[in-house]
């Protein structure tokens, strides 16, 4: 009963709904901003995948927790996880292959929605008592939406989704069912012993806080992107004759549904725009409003400048991990043996290499999945921080809490799974709800807030593409911007104040 109602309700928001905000908004900012994404590409690759290879510049003045590299690492690593092996699988396994080509759609305009997100957050964040900053939708809907706009209302609505779609994502957390279903598949071992020692090293990855989790992101997921590249790379090209066909299915599935074949039941064109928009979104994050809170804790000059570390997030865990993913499910046949989740994408990987396959497969799980968890934990602390902002007791109290009990509901979940047998689509349901909810208020705050966006972005172009004048007076950070209005107000008293003893 419990799945059927959720299995509604995820048809309800990934139906027309969120198709509509998602993909409307991200057209939207693309046709508005000219194409940035992609007229401008070569200049993001430039300042994101470039700076990798440059030697590490003292950061001066500029504030931030993490720099942009630990930054885009913990933010990578927080979305390139378990979506990108069970979450994609579950996808073709409803969708079809189809569902592969929606979910590049969906991260083509995602790009450019992750940008924008990005770059608000960095602009509205606030300087906490010890100087560091912190932001995210929360930050951008107070301070834009309702200091800035006067929308005191609208924030408020959007504020309590946002917050209330992240709690279920606290308590919905597959990331520990997924890696548990793979390793227990490839060594035997009991479910529930393999949940319970993730558990224990999640424990001792976030106990040092977002710092730590930076620290760690930095040396694991360049590492870990390269090493899952090279393998599923092996696969796809091993079985270098099903790539056409593959790439026509893929096509063909995205606007026609998919037929039944072998264990594959066949699916409706509705069905294969939802699995892919819907993995998309919970893959590359892209409008959750899930990173932009670790971005905006980086060590920036401007948001713009930050903001395309957001495109090249979307660009690495779609374009390239989801569609190395998807091409090794389909050219190895595997789509349609009527597996699903993990245990598809292992299967899938054994098909190609035999037992080291899923044994090399389990390997970039863990890795994915610890990063994931360090990301995921970052979030929920900078949430905290939004709500406690003015409370350092209530503050330190609700942070402990999080680190006591953030990995405890992965643990349940997975144990209420392996408990009932639910296979992996079913727990992906959930995960589906979790995604949507939060996504939901994040668009509409972000679509409220582009005028702030598209400033941001003539000033980046004028102060680093040549494109514009300078404008002197603009302040790229919002507290620059009402540090100076203060200052004038004080100057004005002052001046008043004089005026009237002179008098």
């Amino acid at each position: 009963m419990l799945v059927k109602l959720a299995s509604a309700l995820v048809d309800f928001l990934w139906g027309v709904p969120l198709f509509v905000i998602v993909m409307g908004t991200g057209l939207f900012f693309t046709v508005k901003s000219n194409f940035f994404q992609f007229k401008f590409f070569k200049h993001m690759w430039k300042i994101t995948f470039g700076s990798l290879f440059e030697k590490k510049k003292e950061e001066g003045n500029v504030k931030g927790v993490l720099t942009p590299i630990q930054a885009i690492s913990t933010a990578v690593g927080g979305s390139i996880g378990m979506g990108n092996i069970g979450g994609v699988a579950s996808a073709i396994a409803v969708g079809g292959p189809g569902a592969v080509l929606w979910m590049w759609i969906a991260a083509s305009v995602g790009q450019i929605i992750k940008m924008v997100e990005v770059s608000l957050a960095c602009h509205y964040r606030l300087t906490d008592e010890k100087g560091d900053p912190y932001g995210g939708p929360n930050y951008y809907m107070k301070r834009g939406i309702s200091e800035e706009r006067g929308y005191k209302k609208l924030y408020k609505v959007l504020s309590f989704i946002f917050m209330f779609g992240m709690l279920g994502g606290f308590f919905i957390n597959v990331a520990n069912f997924t890696l548990s279903e793979a390793i227990t598949k490839v060594s035997g071992w009991n479910m529930v012993a393999v949940s319970i020692g993730y558990t224990i090293v999640i424990y001792i990855i976030t106990a040092g806080g977002i710092p730590k989790v930076g620290k760690i992101s930095e040396k694991i997921v360049p590492y870990m992107v390269v090493f899952y590249i090279g393998t599923g790379l092996f696969v796809i090209f091993k079985n270098y004759a099903a790539i056409p066909g593959s790439l026509k299915l893929i096509i063909s599935g995205a606007f026609s549904g998919t037929a039944a074949v072998g264990g594959f039941t066949g699916v409706a064109v509705a069905s294969v725009i939802q699995m892919g928009i819907s993995r998309s979104v919970y893959s590359n994050e892209a409008g959750w409003g899930t990173s932009p809170m670790i971005h905006s804790t980086s060590k920036t000059d401007h948001p713009i400048r930050q903001g395309l570390f957001g495109v090249f997030e979307v660009f690495m865990d779609t374009f390239v991990i989801c569609s190395i993913t998807s091409l090794v499910i389909i050219t190895t046949g595997e789509w349609s043996s009527g597996l699903s989740g993990a245990t598809l994408t292992l299967t899938a990987f054994e098909s190609g290499m035999g037992f080291a396959g899923p044994l090399l497969l389990t390997i970039a799980m863990v890795l994915f999945a610890l990063t994931t968890a360090g990301g995921w934990y970052g979030y929920y602390e900078i949430l905290l921080r939004f709500l406690f902002k003015d409370n350092e007791k209530a503050k330190e109290i609700g942070l402990k809490f999080v680190k006591l009990t953030y990995p405890l509901p992965g643990l349940l979940l997975t144990i209420l799974a392996a408990t009932n047998n639910y296979p992996g689509s079913t727990v992906w349901i959930f995960a589906d709800i979790a995604t949507g909810v939060p996504t939901f208020a994040n668009i509409i705050a972000i679509f409220v807030l582009f005028p702030k966006f598209f400033e941001l972005l003539k000033d980046y172009k004028a102060r680093y593409l040549g494109i514009g004048k300078i404008d002197p007076n603009f302040k790229v950070f919002y507290e620059d911007d009402i540090t100076n209005v203060g200052d004038a107000l004080n100057a004005s008293r002052n001046n008043q104040i004089n005026t009237i003893k002179s008098i």
